[in-house]
């Protein structure tokens, strides 16, 4: 008999890894050792998931959204979690989306209390609510990790067993890094540096974040001696409010839109302005030299007294050093981001430093030759077969 495997996401990040470990499953179980059902987007569906319902009924962001589906939100956590006891498969991975998918490991734990169950990705338990982490012992068995440290996050905090089996960004290295030619280097004697300006992909990151951010690459421009070419690099859904933000900047980058032109941009860049984020992440392993700065509302400003992290951006979280400058709420200035960001695009022992730290950044992220999706298929298959029967 096939191995019955139920695959939740909540969010497309969640769907691109639950599609990547389908693949990776089917490799090592066969295609006919296993069969997946669970909730997923466009990709799971594409290798052969049978959604329950729609992802886009939980992929919701922010307390406000939250608020307004959590009806929705509640009968798609009670109708996913009766789907999967019923089902009573061999194993539950469930991807990201703690709000969603942490509640329906809950639930299918009291009813089946011998059903592995897989969190793939990590919940922020070292930046903040550390006592997630001892809780979710009682309905997680194993916890997947795309960052370096989490293993030993979660011995520190007494959560469960936990494997780090690499981000799917150690994966784009050749779409990261630049070729030959493909990247100036102070001094520019032919043509100006391109400097990358990030301002999120979240509608509030982006409104709140313009309009510092023009005025920075004003300030940056009438700085230099030469030239700059600005570019910025927007997701679809939030162009429309960038393009209203870049009509008051007296300095108006290039926009690319799309992933191949995303990463040319990264390939190209000499530095960046960035919101924070995993576009940091990717920032560093391009090795494009960057200042981050955020906003978030008073309400989010709150909550962030709770948060035991030391550092914002992931290059610092994963060396525990303040590598990146990082400036947020009050110091996310025009004079404090500018500041940090014109000695980045000289040679300059600032910009050095940074290209010294992403290095390690990177060989701390590396896994050698494996995929990330292999190597967390390697773990699940590795659980199957020690599993219990289930009565």
């Amino acid at each position: 008999m096939p191995a019955r495997i139920v695959v939740v996401a909540g969010e497309e990040s969640g769907d691109q890894l639950g599609a990547k470990l389908m693949q990776a499953l089917k490799r090592r179980l066969s295609p006919g050792g296993v069969v997946f059902t669970g909730v997923g987007g466009r990709a799971m569906q594409d290798e052969g998931l049978d959604s329950l319902f729609p992802m886009a009924d939980i992929a919701v962001m922010g307390f406000a959204a939250v608020i307004a589906r959590l009806p929705t939100l509640i009968n798609r956590i009670n109708m996913t979690a009766a789907a999967v006891i019923a089902e009573r498969p061999d194993m539950l991975v469930i991807i990201d989306s703690p709000d969603f998918t942490h509640r329906v490991a809950k639930r299918v734990r009291a009813a089946l209390p011998d059903l592995p169950i897989v969190d793939y990705v990590s919940p922020t338990v070292w930046a903040w609510r550390p006592g997630r982490a001892r809780k979710m012992r009682a309905y997680v068995d194993h916890v997947l990790a795309l960052l370096p440290f989490e293993p030993a996050a979660h011995e520190r905090l007494g959560g469960p067993p936990c494997t780090y089996v690499g981000h799917p960004l150690v994966e784009r290295l050749e779409d990261l890094r630049p070729g030959p030619g493909e990247r100036l280097e102070p001094p520019y004697e032919v043509e100006p540096p391109t400097v990358l300006v990030l301002p999120g992909s979240r509608r509030s990151e982006v409104t709140r974040l313009m309009p510092v951010l023009g005025e920075t690459v004003a300030a940056v421009s009438a700085t230099l001696d030469g030239p700059v070419n600005w570019v910025l690099p927007a997701v679809p859904h939030v162009a429309p409010l960038i393009a209203q933000g870049l009509a008051s900047w007296p300095v108006k980058p290039r926009i690319v839109m799309g992933e191949e032109a995303k990463y040319a941009a990264f390939r190209s860049a000499t530095a960046a302005l960035a919101a924070s984020g995993t576009v940091t992440l990717e920032l560093a392993l391009a090795r494009v030299p960057m200042v981050v700065g955020y906003k978030v509302s008073r309400l989010e400003e709150e909550v962030r007294h709770f948060i035991i992290a030391k550092h914002a951006s992931l290059p610092n979280i994963i060396l525990d050093a303040r590598v990146v400058p990082e400036f947020l709420q009050r110091d996310c200035t025009v004079s404090n981001l500018a500041g940090s960001l014109l000695p980045l695009i000289a040679a300059t022992p600032a910009r050095a430093a940074q290209l010294a730290a992403f290095d390690r950044v990177a060989a701390a992220m590396s896994i050698g030759a494996d995929k990330p999706s292999d190597r967390a298929a390697a773990v699940v298959a590795d659980l199957l077969h020690a599993r219990k029967p289930i009565g």
